[in-house]
C-alpha cells in the first residue's frame, strides 16, 4: 500500500494485487484496517479510526482506491460514485489479443452468477442481466501484448474482464475469463490507473495516478510513458500476436 492524496477527509492510496478490499474467508487483513492503522499511528488517536469504503477492487487487481476519512465525505462521494458524477476512473489493461478496433464502445448485457463468482457477457438482454457499457483505446503495444486505456461508463460486476474477454482480449494472467495462463503471483493485469474526482467537501478537482505494478511487462509499457528507451515494438497497430510464454 502506498499513500498517494490524504486530507482531513478523503484518502487515496495505491493498492497492490493480492490486498483484500474486504475481509473474506482467508482471514487476511482487509486494506481498511492497514489504512486505519496508519492513521492511528500518524495522528496519535486513542480510540476507533473512522474509516469510509467508497469503492472496492478485486484482490488480484492493483492501483488506486479511494477512502473517507469523515461521514460527511462518505456520504457525498457514495453518490458521486453511484451516480457516475463528479468522477471518472482510468483503468489500464493488458491483453494478449488485439480488440476489434484502435478504440470504441463495447456495450453487453452482463449476468452474475454469485456461486462460481463470475460475469457472463450477452449481446442483448437477457433475464436478470444489467446494462455494461466501456470505451477503450489501443496505447500501445509490445511483441506479443496490448496495452488498452479503458473508461467505465457503468460500474457491474468484473465489467472490464467479463466484456474483454468477451471481444477475445482476456486479461492477461485472468484464468477465470479465457486467460491461458496464470502469474507466477496470482496478480492479473487491469491497474486502476488514474482518478479524476471533485473533493466532496472543498469542490476541488482531484487528479491523481497510481504507479504501476513491479512486473517486467508492466515496466516495459512504464517505460514508453516515461519517454524512456524501449526495445519493443512501438507501433500499436493491430496484426499477429498471441500469448506467448515468456512476458515480453
Amino acid at each position: 500500500m502506498e499513500i498517494l492524496y490524504e486530507d482531513n477527509h478523503i484518502i487515496i492510496v495505491s493498492k497492490a494485487a493480492g490486498e483484500i478490499t474486504q475481509g473474506d474467508r482467508t482471514g487476511d487483513v482487509p486494506l481498511p484496517e492497514i489504512v486505519k492503522s496508519y492513521l492511528k499511528r500518524k495522528y496519535h488517536k486513542p480510540g476507533d479510526v473512522f474509516l469510509g469504503v467508497v469503492h472496492r477492487l478485486d484482490r488480484p487487481v492493483s492501483g488506486l482506491v479511494v477512502f473517507a476519512r469523515t461521514g460527511k465525505a462518505l456520504s457525498r462521494l457514495g453518490r458521486m460514485f453511484a451516480s457516475r458524477c463528479g468522477v471518472c476512473k482510468t483503468y489500464w489493461a493488458i491483453t494478449p489479443a488485439c480488440p476489434p478496433q484502435q478504440a470504441g464502445t463495447l456495450v453487453h448485457w452482463l449476468t452474475r452468477d454469485e456461486r462460481a463468482n463470475r460475469a457472463r457477457a450477452y449481446d442483448h438482454e437477457v433475464p436478470g442481466s444489467k446494462r455494461a457499457e466501456l470505451e477503450y483505446r489501443v496505447l500501445r503495444r509490445s511483441e506479443r501484448y496490448w496495452l488498452l486505456e479503458i473508461t467505465l461508463h457503468t460500474g457491474r460486476h468484473h465489467q472490464i474482464r467479463c466484456q474483454l474477454s468477451a471481444v477475445g482480449c482476456p486479461i492477461r494472467g485472468d484464468l477465470k475469463y479465457g486467460s491461458k495462463r496464470s502469474l507466477p503471483d496470482g496478480s492479473i493485469s487491469p491497474h486502476a490507473r488514474r482518478i479524476e474526482l471533485e473533493h466532496p467537501v472543498s469542490h476541488k478537482m482531484i487528479d491523481v495516478c497510481a504507479p504501476l505494478p513491479d512486473d517486467p511487462l508492466w515496466k516495459v509499457f512504464g517505460a514508453e510513458e516515461e519517454g524512456k528507451p524501449v526495445q519493443k515494438n512501438e507501433n500499436p497497430q493491430c496484426g499477429g500476436g498471441g500469448e506467448g510464454s515468456a512476458v515480453d
